[in-house]
């Protein structure tokens, strides 16, 4: 850093910045760090971001007044950083050097302002009426240029008359104007053009809520106010959103499955082609013993090879379909297992700092606030990944339920001799909400173990080798928890079996209902389905055993940890 600040801007001085009753940072901390890093986050994220404006196109939306103070707004600021960047040349010309931070920073600050203003008038190209991306760069700019804020103040404040007035004065309009952009970014667009009018009476507002309000759910609190107030009927509840409806998912979800299928048969014919062209070695040693073997011979040879059918994957249709959805789900669950970690080492650097004497008073009220908001950070983007798994798995049932329902109507006369009603009614109603249920912990596969690995190693640092004991009763409650799972698994599939007979049963009951009552079969009948029903109780009464010893050994598990 001293080369681009030059020997006398110091990059860091800890008397100044950490032991100091009114700290502040270094000019070349806030020219470098402070100064770079909003622009290195937008750099980063536009390609992506460019790229999913430009296969999500939603409409046309016509510059509105506050779009056009936005571009202006946008235009002052790359104005603003290269009037410094010319002021940097002019005090060359003039014999007073500076060191190339002076020009480097408000080159890519410009730079950046300019990608920005571009990002505003592409999403309005591409119908997007709130931007995160936008936010956190405006966001991101803000919290960096409140501390130069703050040094300019005190640096006025302390002298008499101010030596660099041209960038003195040009910050804080760069600060004003930064400040209006977040401002300004929190409040949506208009609809684009030529979308489709909206006639429902009571349409979802999470459809038209922008990115602090999805954020924040704020868009949900109308209905918690009005559930406060009375109680809530059908009425009250909200039109389902379009994108979450059955006319969406099922079709998205047959597409992917009709392509694994086209993909399945290509493969299988390629398998074909190759197994009819090439012969066995049997048949090549053959014919070259004895050249007068007959073609008639070589082909039953080669349709004696047996060639392994190529099935198509439905759950690799799934995945194609929901996956991408799911992962942005993923990528919230990845930040907020390493954010949750952030607040133990904050504690302990705040109970360190209650040991210490002499220490100044801003370091505890700097730790308890970045403690809060931590928490606070922690819990939006757990929400977030929670919404996403909620919604995925959502889909998924939907998506199956439609599925097998359409396969339903068009089933052949064996396959209906191979499944019954029942195993149809399962599949739609209990299997398919199997899959909703897993969406939610699917991530666990890979965040149990991080965090696991994570609480070790920051328990070695404190408590050296005394965690080998938590680890060996994790160890141990492992085989326990496997036996359970087996067993729950067995007792699911002898409840479902159950439950086929007695839904199998039901439908024989209801066909045949007029003989059951001229007969008078009532009773008998009655009894066979309630000995049906008894039977699933006693596997659901077991299965609830297990599941209390499942949910007692996970409860105990950190006790039994912390005890050793």
């Amino acid at each position: 850093m001293e080369r681009l600040c030059g020997p006398e801007l110091p990059f860091w001085v800890a008397n100044q910045t950490l032991h100091s009753d009114q700290p502040d940072l270094p000019l070349c901390f806030q020219l470098t760090v402070l100064s770079w890093l909003p622009c290195i986050y937008l750099w980063a994220v536009s390609p992506i971001y460019l790229f999913y404006l430009k296969k999500n196109n939603r409409g046309y939306i016509m510059m509105s007044i506050m779009n056009r103070f936005k571009t202006v707004f946008g235009l002052l600021l790359w104005l603003i950083c290269w009037t410094d960047l010319f002021y940097t040349f002019h005090e060359t010309q003039q014999g007073l050097s500076q060191p190339p931070i002076f020009f480097i920073t408000p080159l890519m600050v410009g730079m950046t302002m300019l990608l920005a203003t571009f990002l505003i008038q592409f999403e309005r190209l591409r119908g997007v009426q709130s931007s995160g991306v936008l936010f956190i760069f405006w966001f991101l700019s803000v919290l960096c240029a409140i501390v130069p804020f703050r040094s300019k103040i005190l640096l006025a404040s302390s002298q008499v008359e101010i030596m660099d007035k041209l960038r003195f004065t040009t910050f804080y309009f760069y600060f004003g104007l930064v400040v209006l952009e977040l401002i300004l970014c929190c409040f949506n667009e208009k609809p684009p053009l030529f979308s489709n009018v909206v006639t429902d009476p009571n349409v979802c507002p999470e459809s038209m809520a922008g990115f602090l309000s999805t954020m924040t759910f704020w868009w949900f609190t109308s209905m918690a106010i009005k559930g406060y107030k009375m109680p809530l009927e059908a009425k009250d509840l909200w039109s389902l959103n379009p994108r979450d409806s059955s006319k969406a998912m099922v079709p998205k979800l047959l597409k992917e499955w009709e392509k694994e299928q086209a993909k399945a048969k290509s493969k299988q014919n390629i398998s074909n082609e190759v197994a009819y062209c090439k012969p066995p070695p049997s048949t090549t040693n053959h014919t070259r013993s004895n050249s007068g073997t007959s073609p008639e011979e070589v082909e039953v040879l080669l349709s004696s090879q047996k060639v392994v059918p190529h099935q198509p994957s439905f759950l690799r249709s799934m995945i194609r379909a929901f996956g991408p959805y799911f992962l942005i789900g993923s990528a919230y669950k990845l930040l907020q297992d390493i954010i949750t970690f952030v607040n133990p080492q904050l504690l302990r650097m705040l109970i360190s700092f209650t040991k210490q004497k002499g220490v100044p008073d801003w370091w505890g009220y700097s730790i308890a606030f970045l403690m809060f908001f931590t928490a606070f950070l922690q819990t939006l983007i757990l929400h977030q990944h929670f919404q996403y798994c909620f919604v995925t798995g959502m889909h998924v049932r939907t998506a199956l339920i439609g599925a097998i329902y359409r396969k339903a109507l068009v089933i052949t006369n064996a396959a209906k001799r191979s499944s019954t009603v029942g195993e149809v009614v399962n599949l739609m109603s209990v299997d398919a909400q199997r899959f909703m249920d897993l969406t939610t912990f699917l991530n666990m596969l890979w965040s149990a173990p991080l965090q696991i690995m994570l609480a070790l190693y920051f328990l070695w640092q404190n408590l050296g080798p005394s965690v080998l004991a938590g680890i060996a009763v994790m160890i141990l409650l492992i085989p326990f928890n496997a036996v359970i799972a087996m067993k729950t698994r067995a007792y699911q599939v002898e409840q479902m079996q159950h439950k086929d007979s007695r839904i199998k049963l039901m439908n024989e009951i209801l066909n045949g209902i007029k003989v059951l009552k001229l007969y008078a079969w009532e009773n008998s009948f009655k009894g066979k389905v309630l000995a049906i029903r008894q039977k699933e109780l006693n596997v659901l009464k077991k299965a609830a055993y297990l599941g209390a010893l499942s949910t007692m050994a996970w409860t105990s598990a950190p006790f039994l940890v912390m005890l050793h």
